[in-house]
């Protein structure tokens, strides 16, 4: 091979075309400043990744306007709502293609969807906790295949929390539970699977019927240093993901709306709302509660909360709630137990 043979084949672009080489001293490499201008079919760095720029328009139109989309099939609006946070997963997943492809024009459109994410979750990623509270509370659906019952008491007592609400108490289980928090919590009462535990006394028990046909909520009165608070506990109804009906929210949504109308109804000012809401403050579904209730996690807590599943958690469906001068100062989720759920905890500051 001739020395002109070996000059014609290094200055030989991919496709057989001419392409001149990078001039001194500027960047030529994978993602250098030269591969940037028209590619062998002659496109632009602004004509490429069209596909990719409309992708990232659409995923920061689904967070912007999420509450648009419809429950009416499937309720996908619940669904997308149920996993919002997570939506901002496709930045990295379209920013990889959009390098490759060497758009700028895909680039610029991730910035949307950058943009709305961290508008509607931006504050979640600082620490808001902040100075001394009063008491702390603790809630945890403790899960009925929960086979590590002792393990799941000894953190709970380890917290340092003055009330309790558990979940999904059944059988032996309960009796495991009432044994090994009495000496920590004298004071306790149990309506149907859910219970409350406390260092204070407990008063004014009755049930909150969610349309069940059995109890899991209900309502009562403790009696703090500080004054009285109305505590609701409460395990909303399960949801589920089928492959016929999508996303099945309906008797969780109706138990939703029975739990919002007896908040509303009570009478003392400062209240309480621990439990398992099988939902996020994100869903539309659950607003007969959340309208009227304030998030520990949003309010005090640093970064998501996730209590949901024990393993890899991916949503926040266990809530701290309050209202009526009950401030919020640290939101935690404590260590993984026996349970497929993280209790989640929250230290209050009580205000006139």
């Amino acid at each position: 091979m001739t020395q002109a043979d070996r000059t014609d084949r290094s200055t030989a672009g991919p496709w057989g075309e001419e392409s001149a080489p990078a001039p001194a001293g500027r960047p030529g490499g994978f993602l250098g400043l030269r591969h940037w201008g028209r590619d062998g079919r002659g496109a632009t760095t602004w004509r490429r990744g069209l596909v990719l720029a409309v992708l990232a328009a659409l995923t920061a139109g689904l967070m912007a306007f999420h509450a648009e989309v419809p429950n009416s099939v499937g309720n996908l609006g619940s669904l997308l709502e149920t996993f919002l946070p997570w939506l901002g997963l496709a930045v990295p997943v379209l920013l990889v293609p959009a390098l490759l492809r060497r758009s700028a024009t895909a680039l610029i459109a991730l910035l949307l969807p950058v943009a709305v994410w961290l508008n509607l979750f931006g504050g979640l990623l600082t620490d808001k906790s902040g100075g001394s509270g009063d008491w702390t509370v603790v809630s945890h659906n403790v899960a009925a295949a929960n086979t590590d019952v002792p393990g799941t008491v000894r953190g709970l007592v380890a917290s340092g929390a003055q009330i309790v609400a558990l979940q999904e108490l059944a059988g032996k289980a309960l009796r495991g539970y009432e044994s090994g928090l009495a000496e920590a919590y004298p004071y306790h009462a149990v309506e149907g699977t859910v219970g409350l535990w406390s260092k204070y006394p407990i008063s004014g028990v009755s049930p909150v019927d969610l349309k069940m046909g059995w109890t899991r909520a209900f309502r009562a009165e403790v009696t703090t240093p500080q004054g009285p608070v109305a505590v609701y506990v409460a395990h909303l109804p399960s949801v589920r993901l089928k492959a016929e009906g999508g996303f099945t929210v309906d008797q969780r949504d109706v138990s939703a709306q029975a739990l919002g109308d007896a908040i509303q109804a009570e009478q003392l000012k400062k209240v309480l709302l621990l439990g398992d809401l099988n939902g996020t403050m994100n869903d539309r579904s659950l607003a007969p509660v959340t309208s009227q209730m304030r998030s520990a996690q949003g309010a005090a807590g640093d970064g998501f909360g996730f209590s949901w599943l024990s393993s890899f958690p991916m949503a926040r469906i266990d809530q701290i709630m309050s209202k009526g001068g009950l401030k919020p100062v640290d939101s935690r989720t404590l260590p993984r137990d026996g349970s497929d759920h993280l209790a989640v905890a929250a230290t209050y500051r009580y205000s006139s």
